[in-house]
């Protein structure tokens, strides 16, 4: 039986017995939560009580907001519960999907985590359809930016909690930073619905989740760093045959520099690097000292040929604003890492802000996988089902659509240059106009829309634009974007969150026509502009404008398709529709998702090996923070750190005179106050260890004695341990980052880079380890702190 006849199946069960809870009062349907929560206590699953709870809680959705769901929302929220993907399309009603799985997981006591990608949606959907599960007899809370930590902990107590993918994430990281047990907010990651589930786990996992402050690091060098790439001239590689690479010829470089676009790297040529040391007036640019003046040099070029502005970025009120390249959005708060903002805001002239440091990070691949079961939906999921498998270990169910979906797609229309496409576009949208026919024209970048917005003046036909600039309208514009005789131009944001809906008038003229001003590289935001039309059943239309300059295009063969082209004839004002233009953008756009998905795939084979680390530290964290008497743990510390010391500077089973002068100066200064044993001719390492655990045990005592209130004494003595390993993480992951950069620097021949960088960050965690210990240690003995200073709230 295919997946979809078992869903229907299935989905068909249910609907049946929703008819059955029709008979059933008000006060009835409630009492099904404790029935079903008696159920589970008495030994059944969560999937043998799913029939009943999708049919109590279908009928829960009637009662409460009017809505009764389809047979297809059914079949996805099955999907859900089974930790799959439901691809449904726009408009099909994904929010009432999402409260059947919810209410069904929430049963367990655990928490379920709905997330969304913005908070007006977290704040709608937990206000909308937390009216179903309200009625049912369950809490539903709801966490936005503006949620304070003491508050956040009240809604992650909730049954079923509404949160941003962000705020999700960052909480995670607080909450591991915490001082104290009960200033934790989070309770487990028992089970999530994560709505636009490509969007969190594919767009936004590209970028990991940073808690940093500022590094105290001067800013004059990526001044600097500007300076010279604008001096730098930009080169070409040429390109060599496989065979001449295999007889070990070199590409010849021009230039100082060079760019490869397709994989976004910007690679210095040997020429480049000795303008770089004249500059700097540095003998070798590769020495390890100078790692971050090379970093910063190739920021400052990323930033100048990689990065441009109205498409990467807006600068508003001499501010560097990155803009979300998937949706259009300015992300505000967010910056790019490595440097690359400070670059970007040297390039635009506007103040440079301190470089950060790191204090704790995430990628949402691991994050999410941290969860129980997770599940997702969207509308376009499908051309990454691979990345989901594998990853995620989530696959993808296409759920069919309510009513059969009226939208015509019609072929693309290639143009051999951007003004040619263009000047296309508003002929289409003129002829369109006319019919009364509403219009949404959906562009990559804030600058096509302005190009857009300017030609749609001079013809003088009325329209609003939504882009990143005018963010603040979104919700407005939208709402009109569906009525008659409107045009409405629009980067990628409109895609996501929003609905457009019909008027009367507007349906009769044909419904909404899309028009796509070039093909993204992904396929999904395509099909994202595309399912703004035609929603449950709606009449639409969508087409495709490109041109051979385009930059997806442009990155993989096109200027060898528009010598063709020219040579066959082909006029700037004529436009090709036919397979071969279809053929060469699938490819495009599939060579662009395959290196995407290799270049996520690399970040997390080095990110496993971070991500092993965090476990280990936040769980020691935790063990600290939930041991009322930390004594033991100090104790150990204590023991370990004088055994470092003896072993490190007496390697055989004996110590001689000499070594014991070298062993005596490290403790006392570990130890502070600790009284040395005699040294013995021909002494044993172990009984010198003895003695001088035992004498640094009694200063222990000593040191406990001095606060009368022992309590107090744990206390700042589980604020030391926290702080070392805090701060010992801390400079750790920088040096992780460190130690990343270098070996993408260095290479290493035929060695995997991953392993190499397991092997160094394996060792680099044991000296770590170490460290906090002996850190632990020295801080307990050398602070002056006692009891009244910490009574009066020094600790």
């Amino acid at each position: 039986m295919s997946e979809i006849k078992r869903l229907r199946k299935m989905a068909d069960k249910i609907y049946a017995k929703m008819e059955n809870m029709q008979r059933l009062t008000d006060s009835e349907l409630k009492g099904k939560t404790d029935e079903f929560k008696l159920r589970l206590k008495n030994g059944e699953t969560v999937d043998q009580i799913m029939p009943d709870a999708y049919a109590a809680v279908g009928e829960a959705a009637y009662r409460s907001i009017g809505l009764r769901p389809y047979k297809v929302q059914i079949m996805g929220a099955i999907a859900l519960n089974e930790g799959k993907i439901a691809e449904q399309k726009t408009g099909e009603g994904k929010t009432l999907t999402a409260s059947m799985p919810a209410y069904l997981n929430a049963l367990e006591g655990k928490g379920v985590h709905i997330v969304t990608v913005n908070d007006y949606l977290a704040e709608r959907d937990a206000e909308d359809i937390g009216r179903i599960h309200r009625f049912m007899g369950l809490t539903v809370g709801c966490i936005l930016k503006t949620t304070s930590p003491e508050e956040k902990k009240k809604e992650y107590a909730k049954d079923i909690t509404y949160i941003t993918n962000t705020e999700l994430g960052f909480d995670y990281l607080r909450d591991n930073m915490a001082q104290r047990m009960e200033d934790k907010m989070q309770r487990g990651f028992h089970f999530c619905i994560i709505d636009e589930v490509d969007s969190v786990l594919i767009d936004e996992a590209r970028t990991p989740l940073i808690v940093s402050g500022n590094s105290g690091k001067s800013t004059k060098l990526y001044i600097a760093c500007n300076e010279l790439a604008k001096q730098l001239e930009k080169g070409e590689v040429t390109e060599l045959s496989k065979v001449d690479l295999m007889a070990g010829e070199r590409p010849e470089e021009t230039g100082d520099y060079t760019v490869d676009e397709e994989h976004r790297i910007v690679t210095l040529t040997l020429q480049g690097i000795k303008k770089c040391e004249k500059y700097f007036g540095i003998d070798n640019l590769a020495d390890r000292e100078y790692t971050e003046l090379y970093h910063n040099i190739l920021a400052a070029l990323k930033a100048h040929n990689l990065m441009k502005k109205d498409k990467d970025y807006v600068v508003k009120n001499g501010e560097v604003l990155i803009v979300d390249s998937f949706t259009g959005r300015i992300q505000p708060g967010r910056r790019y890492s490595d440097g690359l903002h400070q670059a970007l805001e040297a390039k635009e002239g506007v103040e440079v802000k301190e470089e950060t440091s790191t204090y704790a990070t995430v990628t949402y691949q691991n994050f999410f996988n941290k969860y129980d079961k997770k599940c997702g939906m969207t509308g376009t999921a499908s051309t990454e089902r691979k990345e989901f498998k594998d990853i995620y270990h989530m696959s993808v169910v296409k759920i069919p659509t309510n009513k059969p979906v009226q939208r015509v797609d019609e072929s693309d229309k290639m143009f051999l240059t951007r003004q040619s496409k263009f000047k296309a576009v508003v002929d289409e949208i003129k002829k369109t106009h006319e019919t009364g026919q509403p219009i949404l024209v959906g562009t990559s970048t804030i600058q096509d829309s302005e190009i857009l917005d300017k030609m749609l003046k001079e013809e003088g036909l009325p329209h609003t634009v939504l882009n990143a600039k005018f963010l603040e309208k979104e919700a407005e514009i939208i709402a009109k974007a569906g009525t008659k005789g409107s045009i409405t131009i629009a980067t990628n944001m409109a895609g996501r969150g929003t609905d457009i809906k019909l008027d009367d008038d507007a349906r009769a003229a044909g419904g909404l026509k899309v028009i796509g001003t070039q093909r993204h590289e992904s396929r999904r935001i395509d099909n994202q502009l595309k399912g703004r039309s035609g929603r449950q059943g709606d009449p639409g239309e969508s087409i495709f404008f490109l041109s051979l300059d385009d930059e997806v295009l442009r990155l993989y063969g096109s200027e060898r398709m528009k010598n063709m082209l020219s040579l066959a004839g082909m006029k700037n004002e004529e436009s090709l529709e036919n397979g071969t233009v279809n053929k060469f953008v699938k490819k495009a756009q599939t060579v662009i998702e395959d290196n995407n998905f290799g270049a996520r795939k690399n970040v997390l084979k080095f990110d496993k090996v971070n991500n092993e680390q965090r476990e280990l530290i936040y769980a020691e964290r935790d063990a600290i923070l939930e041991k009322a008497d930390t004594r033991s743990t100090m104790v150990t510390m204590i023991e370990d750190s004088i055994n470092m010391v003896i072993d490190k500077h007496a390697p055989d089973k004996k110590v001689t005179d000499a070594q014991y002068q070298e062993i005596r100066k490290e403790i006392e200064v570990l130890v502070h106050g600790i009284k040395s044993p005699e040294y013995e001719p021909n002494m044993k390492k172990k009984r010198l260890s003895e003695l001088y655990i035992n004498a640094a045990k009694d200063k222990y005592v000593d040191r406990e004695r001095e606060w009368p209130d022992v309590n107090v004494f744990r206390e700042f003595e589980r604020q030391i341990i926290l702080r070392c390993i805090d701060i010992k993480w801390m400079q750790h992951i920088n040096d992780l980052e460190i130690l990343r950069q270098n070996i993408a620097l260095v290479g290493y021949g035929q060695k995997d880079p991953a392993i190499v960088y397991k092997l160094k960050a394996f060792d680099m965690f044991n000296k770590m380890s170490d460290e906090i210990k002996t850190d632990s240690v020295y801080t307990l003995f050398s602070s002056r702190l006692k009891s009244s200073a910490a009574n009066n709230g020094a600790v």
